[in-house]
């Protein structure tokens, strides 16, 4: 299932799902510990003898963010219960805390007694062994610990005393079996049981009585830390603070954090320029204050295949950093750089992916193939690294940083580039594409290389020797040749995925694949207007672009991942959908050529989730999210897109990028 919210301030990421249920839990990594693991916490309103639980169908429901923040909202009416519900979550962004607030109001011409019943169930490190639960009287909470991780639970009634939880349990959870204290609310009275240890939940309820279409507030947090202490004294932080003030300032920093570049978004309908920025916001929740970017807080995929896409591909990483870069945020870059540095290994190579603590990610490349030792590694990635880093420095001209990663990332990986050549054929080495499925030499990966090299000449002439610019001038000017030679077919027109080796002879890839072309042009292998690329991009719109009713273009020829039917070429995905945007803005020769980008951006933004969410694919039939959403790699590809849609004005002489 999507996450239609995601919250989060750089320790703590909290995924909603579209019942506004708590979905996924991290802590203290975004990405890294997921608490819960899609074991959605549930929550429910009892009236009248009777409960209803928010995913019932009874509930009508209306998702969104509040403008400029990361405040998810959700309005809800239930016409049977005849009860309204305002709801906004929040993640602190300096302290780890989950807030949310409900406005509950009675649209019965009756007084009634109400009461809202919250569940919990945490599976601690990842796992459901040896985990405590209990009620602590002094703080009349309910806390949930195992070793260095502590979860406290409280709330409060706004027209009540300062603690009050009305009635509270805890309990053994099995799902399987349906045995969890959830089910102790049905009648609406909990057994106050104190304690429980294992595989461990708890519901706590908050009541209270509401005249004929009266309202009233109630607030309800989670506070995480490592020691007890830490808990409690963010819970008093709350009690201290009010929480409709924390709401407030919480808000107000984001919108000053979305809106630190003034951007003119000449030409732009309004909704365009919302999800640009919601395109920001999605991606800060996916970042670690240890600098890495994660692919997606999104564990549904963990029951299909169990993986999850909460790693850091380096590959992301260098696009999600460009996307932050172009919008002023060098400090969040710098600390991703400073990640790449430390994970980088002495030869100057990058793994598949990693954990956002820096450890190794899982991976399904092998370190073999044909019996011979082959580096389970994705070459793009490590390139990707070197040009994002150039153009980092072309952005913010920081000396000083550069100078402290020139020799452990700039010039440890561009030597290892260059050794990782095929002396006779002058392209590199076999090594995965960038959607990580085929070994082999991909047009892709050989262009991402040729801009790696170009951004270590530029680094060495800036900061290093002219003997060592020299050698990367030369490898790549070699390397740009052998890319058109080996990669581009006369007969087809178009720019072929790449070649393999098969008992030591050349085998062509002839698969359309869209970043094929899109790399040619992107990396400055060949101008976008040489006939070669319009040629291949003609032949991408013929045979990846999707049919009505969704359209987009997919990766590349019959892409198998997630496929729905065996008809058109696959799944429209945002990101390849968006290269083709860049595409038409890179050739743009006036503000009409510009069309078809803005109508790619409407595109885009058609088939967001309600709440502005971009997800990895779409079904090509029905336009409903697949694989995981949000996918932060999709957002970072609207606002790369949408950046360049604005330099393209400023180059034009239409308008100024950043001036309102």
């Amino acid at each position: 299932m999507a996450r239609y919210f995601s919250l989060s301030n750089g320790n703590l990421l909290i995924c909603l799902d579209k019942n506004a249920r708590i979905a996924d839990f991290y802590f203290p990594y975004v990405g890294q510990e997921n608490h819960i693991n899609g074991l959605a916490h549930k929550f429910g309103v009892w009236v009248d003898n009777e409960i209803s639980w928010f995913e019932s169908e009874e509930w009508k429901k209306n998702l969104f963010y509040k403008k400029e923040t990361l405040t998810a909202t959700t309005h809800a009416t239930n016409e049977k219960q005849k009860i309204s519900l305002e709801i906004e979550d929040i993640v602190h962004p300096k302290k780890d805390i989950y807030l949310r607030k409900t406005i509950v109001k009675n649209n019965e011409n009756r007084e009634r007694k109400i009461k809202l019943f919250f569940h919990q169930v945490f599976q601690i490190y990842g796992g459901n062994i040896g985990n405590t639960v209990y009620y602590n009287p002094m703080s009349e909470s309910i806390i949930f610990y195992k070793r260095q991780r502590y979860f406290l639970i409280n709330g409060l009634v706004c027209n009540k005393t300062k603690h009050s939880i009305s009635d509270y349990t805890t309990g053994i959870f099995n799902d399987q079996n349906l045995i969890s204290t959830y089910l102790d609310a049905e009648d609406g009275n909990l057994s106050n049981n104190p304690i429980e240890h294992g595989s461990v939940d708890s519901t706590i309820s908050f009541e209270f009585d509401l005249k004929a279409n009266e309202e009233i507030c109630v607030y309800y947090w989670i506070c995480v830390g490592k020691k007890n202490g830490t808990v409690s004294r963010l819970n008093e932080y709350v009690h201290e603070n009010k929480p409709d003030k924390i709401l407030e300032e919480t808000e107000t920093y984001w919108k000053n954090w979305v809106n630190k570049t003034k951007f003119n978004f000449y030409g732009m309908q309004k909704n365009l320029v919302d999800l640009f920025k919601r395109s920001l916001l999605i991606v800060s929740t996916h970042i670690d204050n240890n600098g890495a970017f994660i692919a997606s807080g999104d564990s549904s995929t963990l029951y299909l295949k169990k993986d999850t896409y909460a790693y850091m591909w380096p590959r992301d990483g260098a696009l999600i950093a460009r996307s932050l870069d172009r919008c002023g945020y060098k400090e969040i870059t710098e600390k991703f750089f400073n990640f790449i540095c430390n994970v980088l290994t002495k030869d100057g190579y990058l793994f598949h992916k990693y954990n956002p603590d820096e450890s190794l990610g899982s991976s399904w490349h092998p370190w073999i193939h044909d019996g011979k030792v082959q580096l389970p590694i994705q070459e793009d990635q490590i390139a990707l690294i070197l040009d994002a880093l150039w153009k980092h420095y072309q952005t913010h001209k920081e000396d000083e940083y550069i100078k402290n990663i020139f020799e452990c990332t700039i010039r440890n990986s561009a030597n290892f580039m260059y050794n990782f050549i095929n002396k006779k054929l002058g392209l590199p080495k076999p090594s995965y594409d960038l959607w990580e499925e085929k070994l082999g030499i991909h047009t892709f990966t050989c262009a991402t290389v040729y801009a790696g090299f170009m951004a270590a000449y530029n680094f060495e002439k800036t900061f290093g020797t002219e003997q060592e610019a020299e050698k990367f001038l030369k490898i790549a000017n070699t390397l740009k040749e052998n890319i058109i030679k080996y990669f581009y077919d006369e007969k087809k027109k178009t720019f072929i995925k790449g070649i393999y080796f098969e008992n030591d002879e050349i085998i062509k890839d002839e698969t359309i694949d869209t970043s094929s072309t899109y790399g040619i042009f992107e990396y400055k292998i060949l101008p976008v207007d040489d006939p070669r690329i319009k040629e291949s991009f003609e032949t991408i719109e013929k045979k990846l672009q999707c049919k009505e009713p969704i359209k987009g273009y997919t990766r590349y020829e019959n892409d198998y991942y997630y496929r729905i039917n065996r008809e058109g070429p696959g799944n429209p995905w945002f990101i390849t959908t968006l290269w083709v945007a860049e595409y038409y803005i890179t050739k743009a020769k006036n503000e009409n050529d510009l069309k078809k980008a803005l109508e790619i951006f409407e595109w885009v933004d058609k088939h967001k989730l309600e709440t502005g969410v971009l997800s990895e694919q779409l079904n090509p039939t029905t336009g409903s999210p697949l694989s995981v959403a949000p996918l932060t790699w999709s957002h970072a590809a609207y606002i790369i897109a949408v950046n360049k849609y604005l330099e393209k004005l400023e180059e034009l002489g239409i308008c100024k990028t950043c001036e309102k």
